[in-house]
């Protein structure tokens, strides 16, 4: 694959020019911001990860503080194996990389099977830092609607017929950005019409084990096998700063392809932040650990939603996600997203406008909420601000 430098920066994007602003907003001090992604820092083991460092330096000091292999470490692609098993997925180790967050395995598949013109097709919406990462290898983009409950199915096999992809990109459990989950009807339907195309089909999960309510359903990849490839993260159950994610992929080219453009881009994974991550999962149950955050995340899901119904104006509706980190707010009729995000941040609060998880609709009538960061003190004031600057734009 050749793909031009000029190539990759001359197209403006959108989707980055958000982000930034996102990031910037989770760093300013004195800003309430529902605008980013951040976990609770209450979720944290730090007790836990210091006891993990700590043995890992004693006892394995000289190899976490060495060069290793670009695959990642041994016993943690193990361990993801076999949490994959409760999927009733059958992955090997060897066919498991461990990369710097999902982002970076977003990036090294899209290098590997993006060239400049080929397309990809995505929800709609979906993901921003997705579509940043894609347009980098300046493929045709093409989305496909969502509905409650899932892909809109007949435009995804009329999209596939016409414009044969490389691959479909898709977030089946609670959908960064809408919060929305697949029914298990919807992935069967889907699959189906997988099972007919060469697309392959990129799920990523990284919010998967964080269900609080309802009954999870099967990944793509147990309907699909091999023509599915997996992402998964440790930044949403266990730390973000580690930045510790996975790419779980049957074929044997494409892992082989990823491997040699990871060797290129950055050797291996922080070696010392997978071997405690490792010792970490070892010495702690996991599950005990991600059950302690399901349910502080119900409780701010339902915190969040309560404020919404009390401060926002009639006509304001938004998802009940059924596990994650967002909801998704649908406006009244004359009020768009990117004004209430510029109103809100002359008050100091930070939401994210719905435009940049588009590809193409603009001035859309959408914000992003993140519940899972805040306080309950933060969370009423903050959605009682964004109600203020409802009603004074409806006002006008």
């Amino acid at each position: 694959m050749d793909v031009k430098l000029s190539t990759m920066i001359t197209k403006p994007d959108f989707q980055a020019e958000f982000l930034s602003g996102i990031l910037t907003a989770n760093a300013t001090p004195g800003i309430i911001t529902f605008a980013g992604g951040n976990p609770n820092a209450e979720s944290f083991p730090v007790e836990a990860m210091d006891a993990a460092a700590n043995k890992v330096l004693k006892e394995n000091g000289v190899m976490a503080l060495q060069y290793s292999g670009t695959q990642g470490y041994l016993p943690l692609r193990k361990y993801i194996a076999e949490r994959y098993k409760k999927m009733d997925l059958d992955f090997d180790p060897s066919e498991i990389i461990i990369t710097n967050g999902s982002q970076q395995a977003l990036d090294l598949f899209s290098a590997v099977m993006i060239d400049p013109g080929d397309k990809v097709l995505v929800e709609n919406p979906t993901y921003l830092a997705a579509l940043q990462t894609f347009h980098l290898y300046d493929p045709e983009i093409v989305p496909v609607d969502l509905h409650e409950d899932g892909i809109d199915v007949q435009q995804l096999e009329a999209a596939l017929k016409e414009h044969k992809p490389q691959f479909m990109y898709l977030i089946p459990d609670f959908q960064n950005p809408t919060g929305l989950t697949y029914s298990e009807q919807v992935r069967e339907k889907a699959a189906a019409v997988f099972k007919n195309s060469n697309c392959i089909v990129l799920e990523d999960n990284p919010y998967r084990e964080l269900r609080f309510a309802g009954q999870s359903g099967h990944s793509f990849a147990w309907y699909l096998g091999e023509q599915c490839c997996l992402l998964g993260t440790f930044s949403k159950i266990v730390s973000p700063g580690m930045r510790i994610g996975w790419i779980a992929c049957k074929q044997k080219k494409i892992l082989e392809k990823m491997l040699t453009y990871k060797a290129t881009m950055d050797l291996h994974t922080n070696m010392f932040g997978q071997m405690v991550l490792t010792q970490f999962l070892l010495d702690n149950d996991l599950d005990e650990h991600i059950e302690k955050t399901r349910l502080l995340y119900k409780q701010k899901a339902e915190y969040m939603i309560a404020c919404i119904e009390k401060y926002l104006p009639a006509g304001v509706s938004c998802t009940h996600p059924e596990g994650g980190m967002f909801l998704w707010v649908t406006l009244p009729e004359g009020i768009k997203g990117v004004d209430i995000q510029r109103a809100a941040i002359k008050k100091g609060l930070a939401v994210c406008a719905g435009d940049p998880f588009y590809e193409y609709e603009r001035n859309v009538p959408h914000l992003r909420l993140n519940f899972s960061n805040g306080s309950d003190e933060v969370i009423d004031r903050g959605i009682h601000i964004l109600g203020d600057v409802m009603h004074e734009l409806l006002a006008r």
